[in-house]
């Protein structure tokens, strides 16, 4: 899988996330009216006689339905619901849990559930919705027979996989012009404007986003993270490696001897993987992630790595970030 290889055992995130919970979301109304369709990331446009009211959802494209009151009725996830950083803070009541581990899916309770529609990100690199890539379980991929499967692509913007799953609900009789989605819409637009501040007066600020693992360090390519190309648009200077891994380019992979062939002023650390103690405890395992000055330095923060999917955990995720460069050295990795 293109976003859990380098981290398959790592620690759950721990988060507190606002702006997509329960508490915040407007109420949607199912309709079954018809005829119904929608552009699938793939190109393909996928269509219906009635729309689909009975959906099972990966859990960060559950989120964001849920984020305009369209309530799926199952939800796959990579690990637990209950440290999932897209559905903490949601109430799932009432909706069938199919999996917990990236790859495994519960395909005979999901046709239980008599799903009309799969929602799932697209990914281009590899041509497959989430949760039926290359590496899951046979059994898993039968998801795809019980319904149409349809998705955002994972592209060049969180904004764009944001708004496309707007789009989405919209399609699906979301009242997307809610009070609450509006609000949130703010947020998010303010969060944009505080953290493109906070660049402007660290010009020579320069970051990298990292995955520390056992068997190597990984650096993210941001031509396959979104959200980095979002930085990078906003103006903070995000390092793309030099050799990303041809079979598998999200990431490029160093061996520890050579941790510190980028010498950043910021580390971006994979959120997944993410604790308070990380950074240290990282140290005195592998001594030579020390050699990387930012390290070093503690000079790092959390990364939202291919998770968001919100308005509102993209905001305060921004937020977080813009705290950080503001506290930060152009000149640690110098």
């Amino acid at each position: 899988m293109r976003i859990w290889r380098p981290i398959v055992a790592a620690a759950a995130l721990s988060l507190t996330l606002a702006g997509c919970g329960s508490t915040d979301t407007p109420e949607t109304t199912p309709t079954s009216a018809g005829p119904w369709q929608f552009t699938d990331g793939s190109g393909e446009v996928v269509k219906a006689d009635k729309t689909p009211t009975r959906i099972i959802a990966h859990a960060g494209e559950a989120a964001a339905l849920m984020s305009f009151g369209i309530k799926p009725v199952g939800v796959y996830a990579d690990e637990s619901v209950k440290t999932d950083p897209n559905l903490k803070g949601l109430d799932l009541t009432g909706i069938e849990i199919l999996g917990e581990e990236w790859g495994k899916i519960d395909v005979e309770k999901a046709a239980s559930l008599r799903p009309d529609l799969i929602v799932g990100d697209y990914w281009p690199a590899e041509k497959a919705h989430s949760g039926l890539e290359e590496g899951v379980d046979e059994k898993s991929k039968k998801l795809k027979e019980l319904a149409p499967v349809v998705g955002v692509a994972q592209g060049k913007s969180i904004v764009d996989l944001a708004e496309g799953y707007e789009a989405l609900a919209k399609s699906l009789g979301a009242k997307v012009d809610a009070p609450e989605i509006a609000a949130s819409k703010k947020k998010f637009t303010d969060a944009v404007t505080a953290f493109k501040a906070a660049v402007a007066t660290k010009p020579n600020l320069t970051v990298l986003a990292m995955s520390p693992a056992d068997d190597k360090v990984y650096v993210a390519n941001p031509e396959f993270a979104p959200e980095l190309l979002d930085f990078q648009k906003w103006g903070l200077k995000v390092v793309n490696p030099d050799k990303p891994d041809p079979g598998f380019p999200y990431w490029e992979n160093l061996s520890w001897e050579n941790a510190d062939k980028y010498q950043p002023d910021l580390i971006l650390w994979d959120g997944r993987s993410y604790t308070d103690t990380a950074n240290a405890e990282w140290g005195k395992k592998q001594p030579t992630w020390f050699a990387i000055k930012a390290a070093k330095a503690d000079a790092v923060v959390s990364w939202p790595a291919y998770w968001l999917h919100t308005y509102g955990h993209f905001a305060v995720e921004l937020d977080k970030l813009t705290t950080a460069i503001k506290a930060a050295d152009e000149n640690v990795g110098s």
